[in-house]
Formats: structure tokens, C-alpha cells, sequence
């Protein structure tokens, strides 16, 4: 279980998350993710970073079972992990290219909602189970994907989008076939490359800065609500529900891992 780094091509930077069997990271493996991303962007010689990921999908949220285990701290631990990788990937001081397959759900939508690009995989579904999973959050992501109406849709019904409807609404650059996603992925971030360095900086602080909506305060004041529902009694007893009886929910939900998508 790990995140890696590698450099498959003259200024790109692969930052690869491990962590078996569906991508439900634990709190650690959140700031793990923050740390490779920040790094990659503070390297003079990167100019582009490509998000990716290994396994049965590109990320299943945050690990529930560690939540469970843990209790208020641990829901501390991941909420504050991640809002420190959806940062690092926001504040990156170069593109991010994220790579999607599989299920892309929970914190995977506040990765891939803040990165700069997005190429996706043929089998690429999108969402956030935030409200079966007792928590919220990330909506401040999605509403980078969707249309505000589809977005309220998806979220009251912890449903799924497909990455060729995100093709059709603007937000996933490229759909391809599983087996071409990371070179796919890699020809975008070689294009983006090819510019000049310190102006691309530039343009990433200057799109930054143009930004209609603070995505971190957004996001912020959703976890607001997160830890609400926590005090009331009302996360802990979806989020039990979900453990009991959630686990052949789908893809997202960790298959019978327990371990589910919140952001």
C-alpha cells in the first residue's frame, strides 16, 4: 500500500496510488498523496503531473473502516487528509492530468474535481455516496464536473455518472479504452510539457485565481455539515448501516472490503 512517484517522460512526474483491494485510502495514505503531489509541483524540472492509480478503480473514497474503528478522531484524521490532497492537486504549481478507471467516487471526486484535466477510462463511473455513507461533502468538487441540477441529482441519490456523459458535459477531456488510459493520459501531460515551464506556472496561478468559487472554503463549509450529522448521532448510525448491509453495494463501496467513498 503506497503512493509512488516515477518519470516516464522528460518534464512529467506519475504520481501513482496502491492501496488494495478498491482504493479506500486511510488517513495516512491522504497525506501521503498530498506530499507527492505538493513535491512534484515544487520541482523546477516538472511540468506536469499525471494522477493515476492501480487496481480495480481509481480511488473508493476515504477507508470507513478505519472511521469506525477510530471514531471523531479518525473522521478528523480524513477530513483533514483529505482537504490536504484536494489542495495539493488545486495548488500544484503545474497541471495535473488525472488518469480515471473504475470508480471514481468520495475523495476521488475532490481529486479529480480540482485537477486540471481529466482522461478517462471506458469503465469510468463518477460520484459521491456521501449521504449512504453518513457523511458530505465534495459536492464543491463535482460542481466542476456537472451542471448544478445534475449535480443535486447525483448527490441526494448517491448516484453515478459515466465518464462518456462527463464527455458529453465538458468536464473528462478523453475517453478510451482501459488497456490505453495511462498513455493516453501521458500524451496530454506531454502536450502540456512542451510549453514553457515558467509560464505555465503562471497560467496554472492565473486560472487559480480567476476561479468563480473558493474551492476550499466551499469545501470547508461542507465538512461543516459532515461533523453535524457526526454530533447528532446521525453519520455514525448511515455510516454502521452501510458497513452492515453496504458491502455489495458496488465498486465504490469496496466489494465486501467495508471500506466505502466519503469525501
Amino acid at each position: 500500500m503506497s503512493v509512488s512517484t516515477s518519470s516516464p517522460e522528460k518534464g512529467i512526474r506519475l504520481v501513482t496510488v496502491d492501496f488494495p483491494p478498491v482504493n479506500a485510502l486511510p488517513v495516512a495514505g491522504w497525506s501521503e498523496l498530498a506530499g507527492a503531489v505538493g513535491e512534484a509541483g515544487r520541482d523546477p524540472e516538472v511540468r506536469c503531473v499525471v494522477l493515476a492509480a492501480e487496481g480495480r478503480g481509481f480511488n473508493a473514497g476515504v477507508d470507513i473502516k478505519e472511521i469506525q474503528a477510530g471514531g471523531p478522531a479518525a473522521l478528523l484524521g480524513a477530513s483533514r487528509g483529505c482537504a490536504r490532497a484536494f489542495a495539493a492537486v488545486y495548488e500544484c504549481e503545474v497541471p495535473v492530468v488525472a488518469a480515471v478507471h473504475g470508480h471514481c467516487l468520495g475523495g476521488g471526486i475532490g481529486l479529480v474535481g480540482n485537477a486540471d484535466a481529466i482522461v478517462a477510462s471506458e469503465d469510468a463511473v463518477f460520484g459521491l455516496p456521501e449521504l449512504d455513507r453518513g457523511a458530505l461533502g465534495a459536492a464543491t468538487h463535482l460542481a466542476r464536473l456537472v451542471p448544478p441540477h445534475l449535480l443535486r441529482t447525483l448527490y441526494y441519490t448517491a448516484g453515478t455518472v459515466s465518464a462518456a456523459e462527463l464527455h458529453r458535459h465538458g468536464a473528462v477531456w478523453r475517453v478510451v479504452p482501459r488497456e490505453g488510459l495511462r498513455e493516453a493520459a501521458l500524451e496530454l501531460a506531454g502536450r502540456i510539457a512542451a510549453k514553457d515551464g515558467r509560464l505555465l506556472r503562471l497560467a496554472k496561478a492565473a486560472l487559480n485565481g480567476i476561479d468563480p468559487v473558493d474551492v476550499h472554503r466551499s469545501y470547508r463549509f461542507e465538512q461543516g455539515f459532515t461533523f453535524e450529522a457526526e454530533l447528532s448521532g446521525t453519520g455514525a448510525r448511515v455510516r454502521d448501516a452501510f458497513g452492515t448491509v453496504g458491502g455489495n453495494s458496488g465498486a465504490g463501496s469496496g466489494g465486501n472490503s467495508g471500506k466505502g467513498a466519503a469525501g
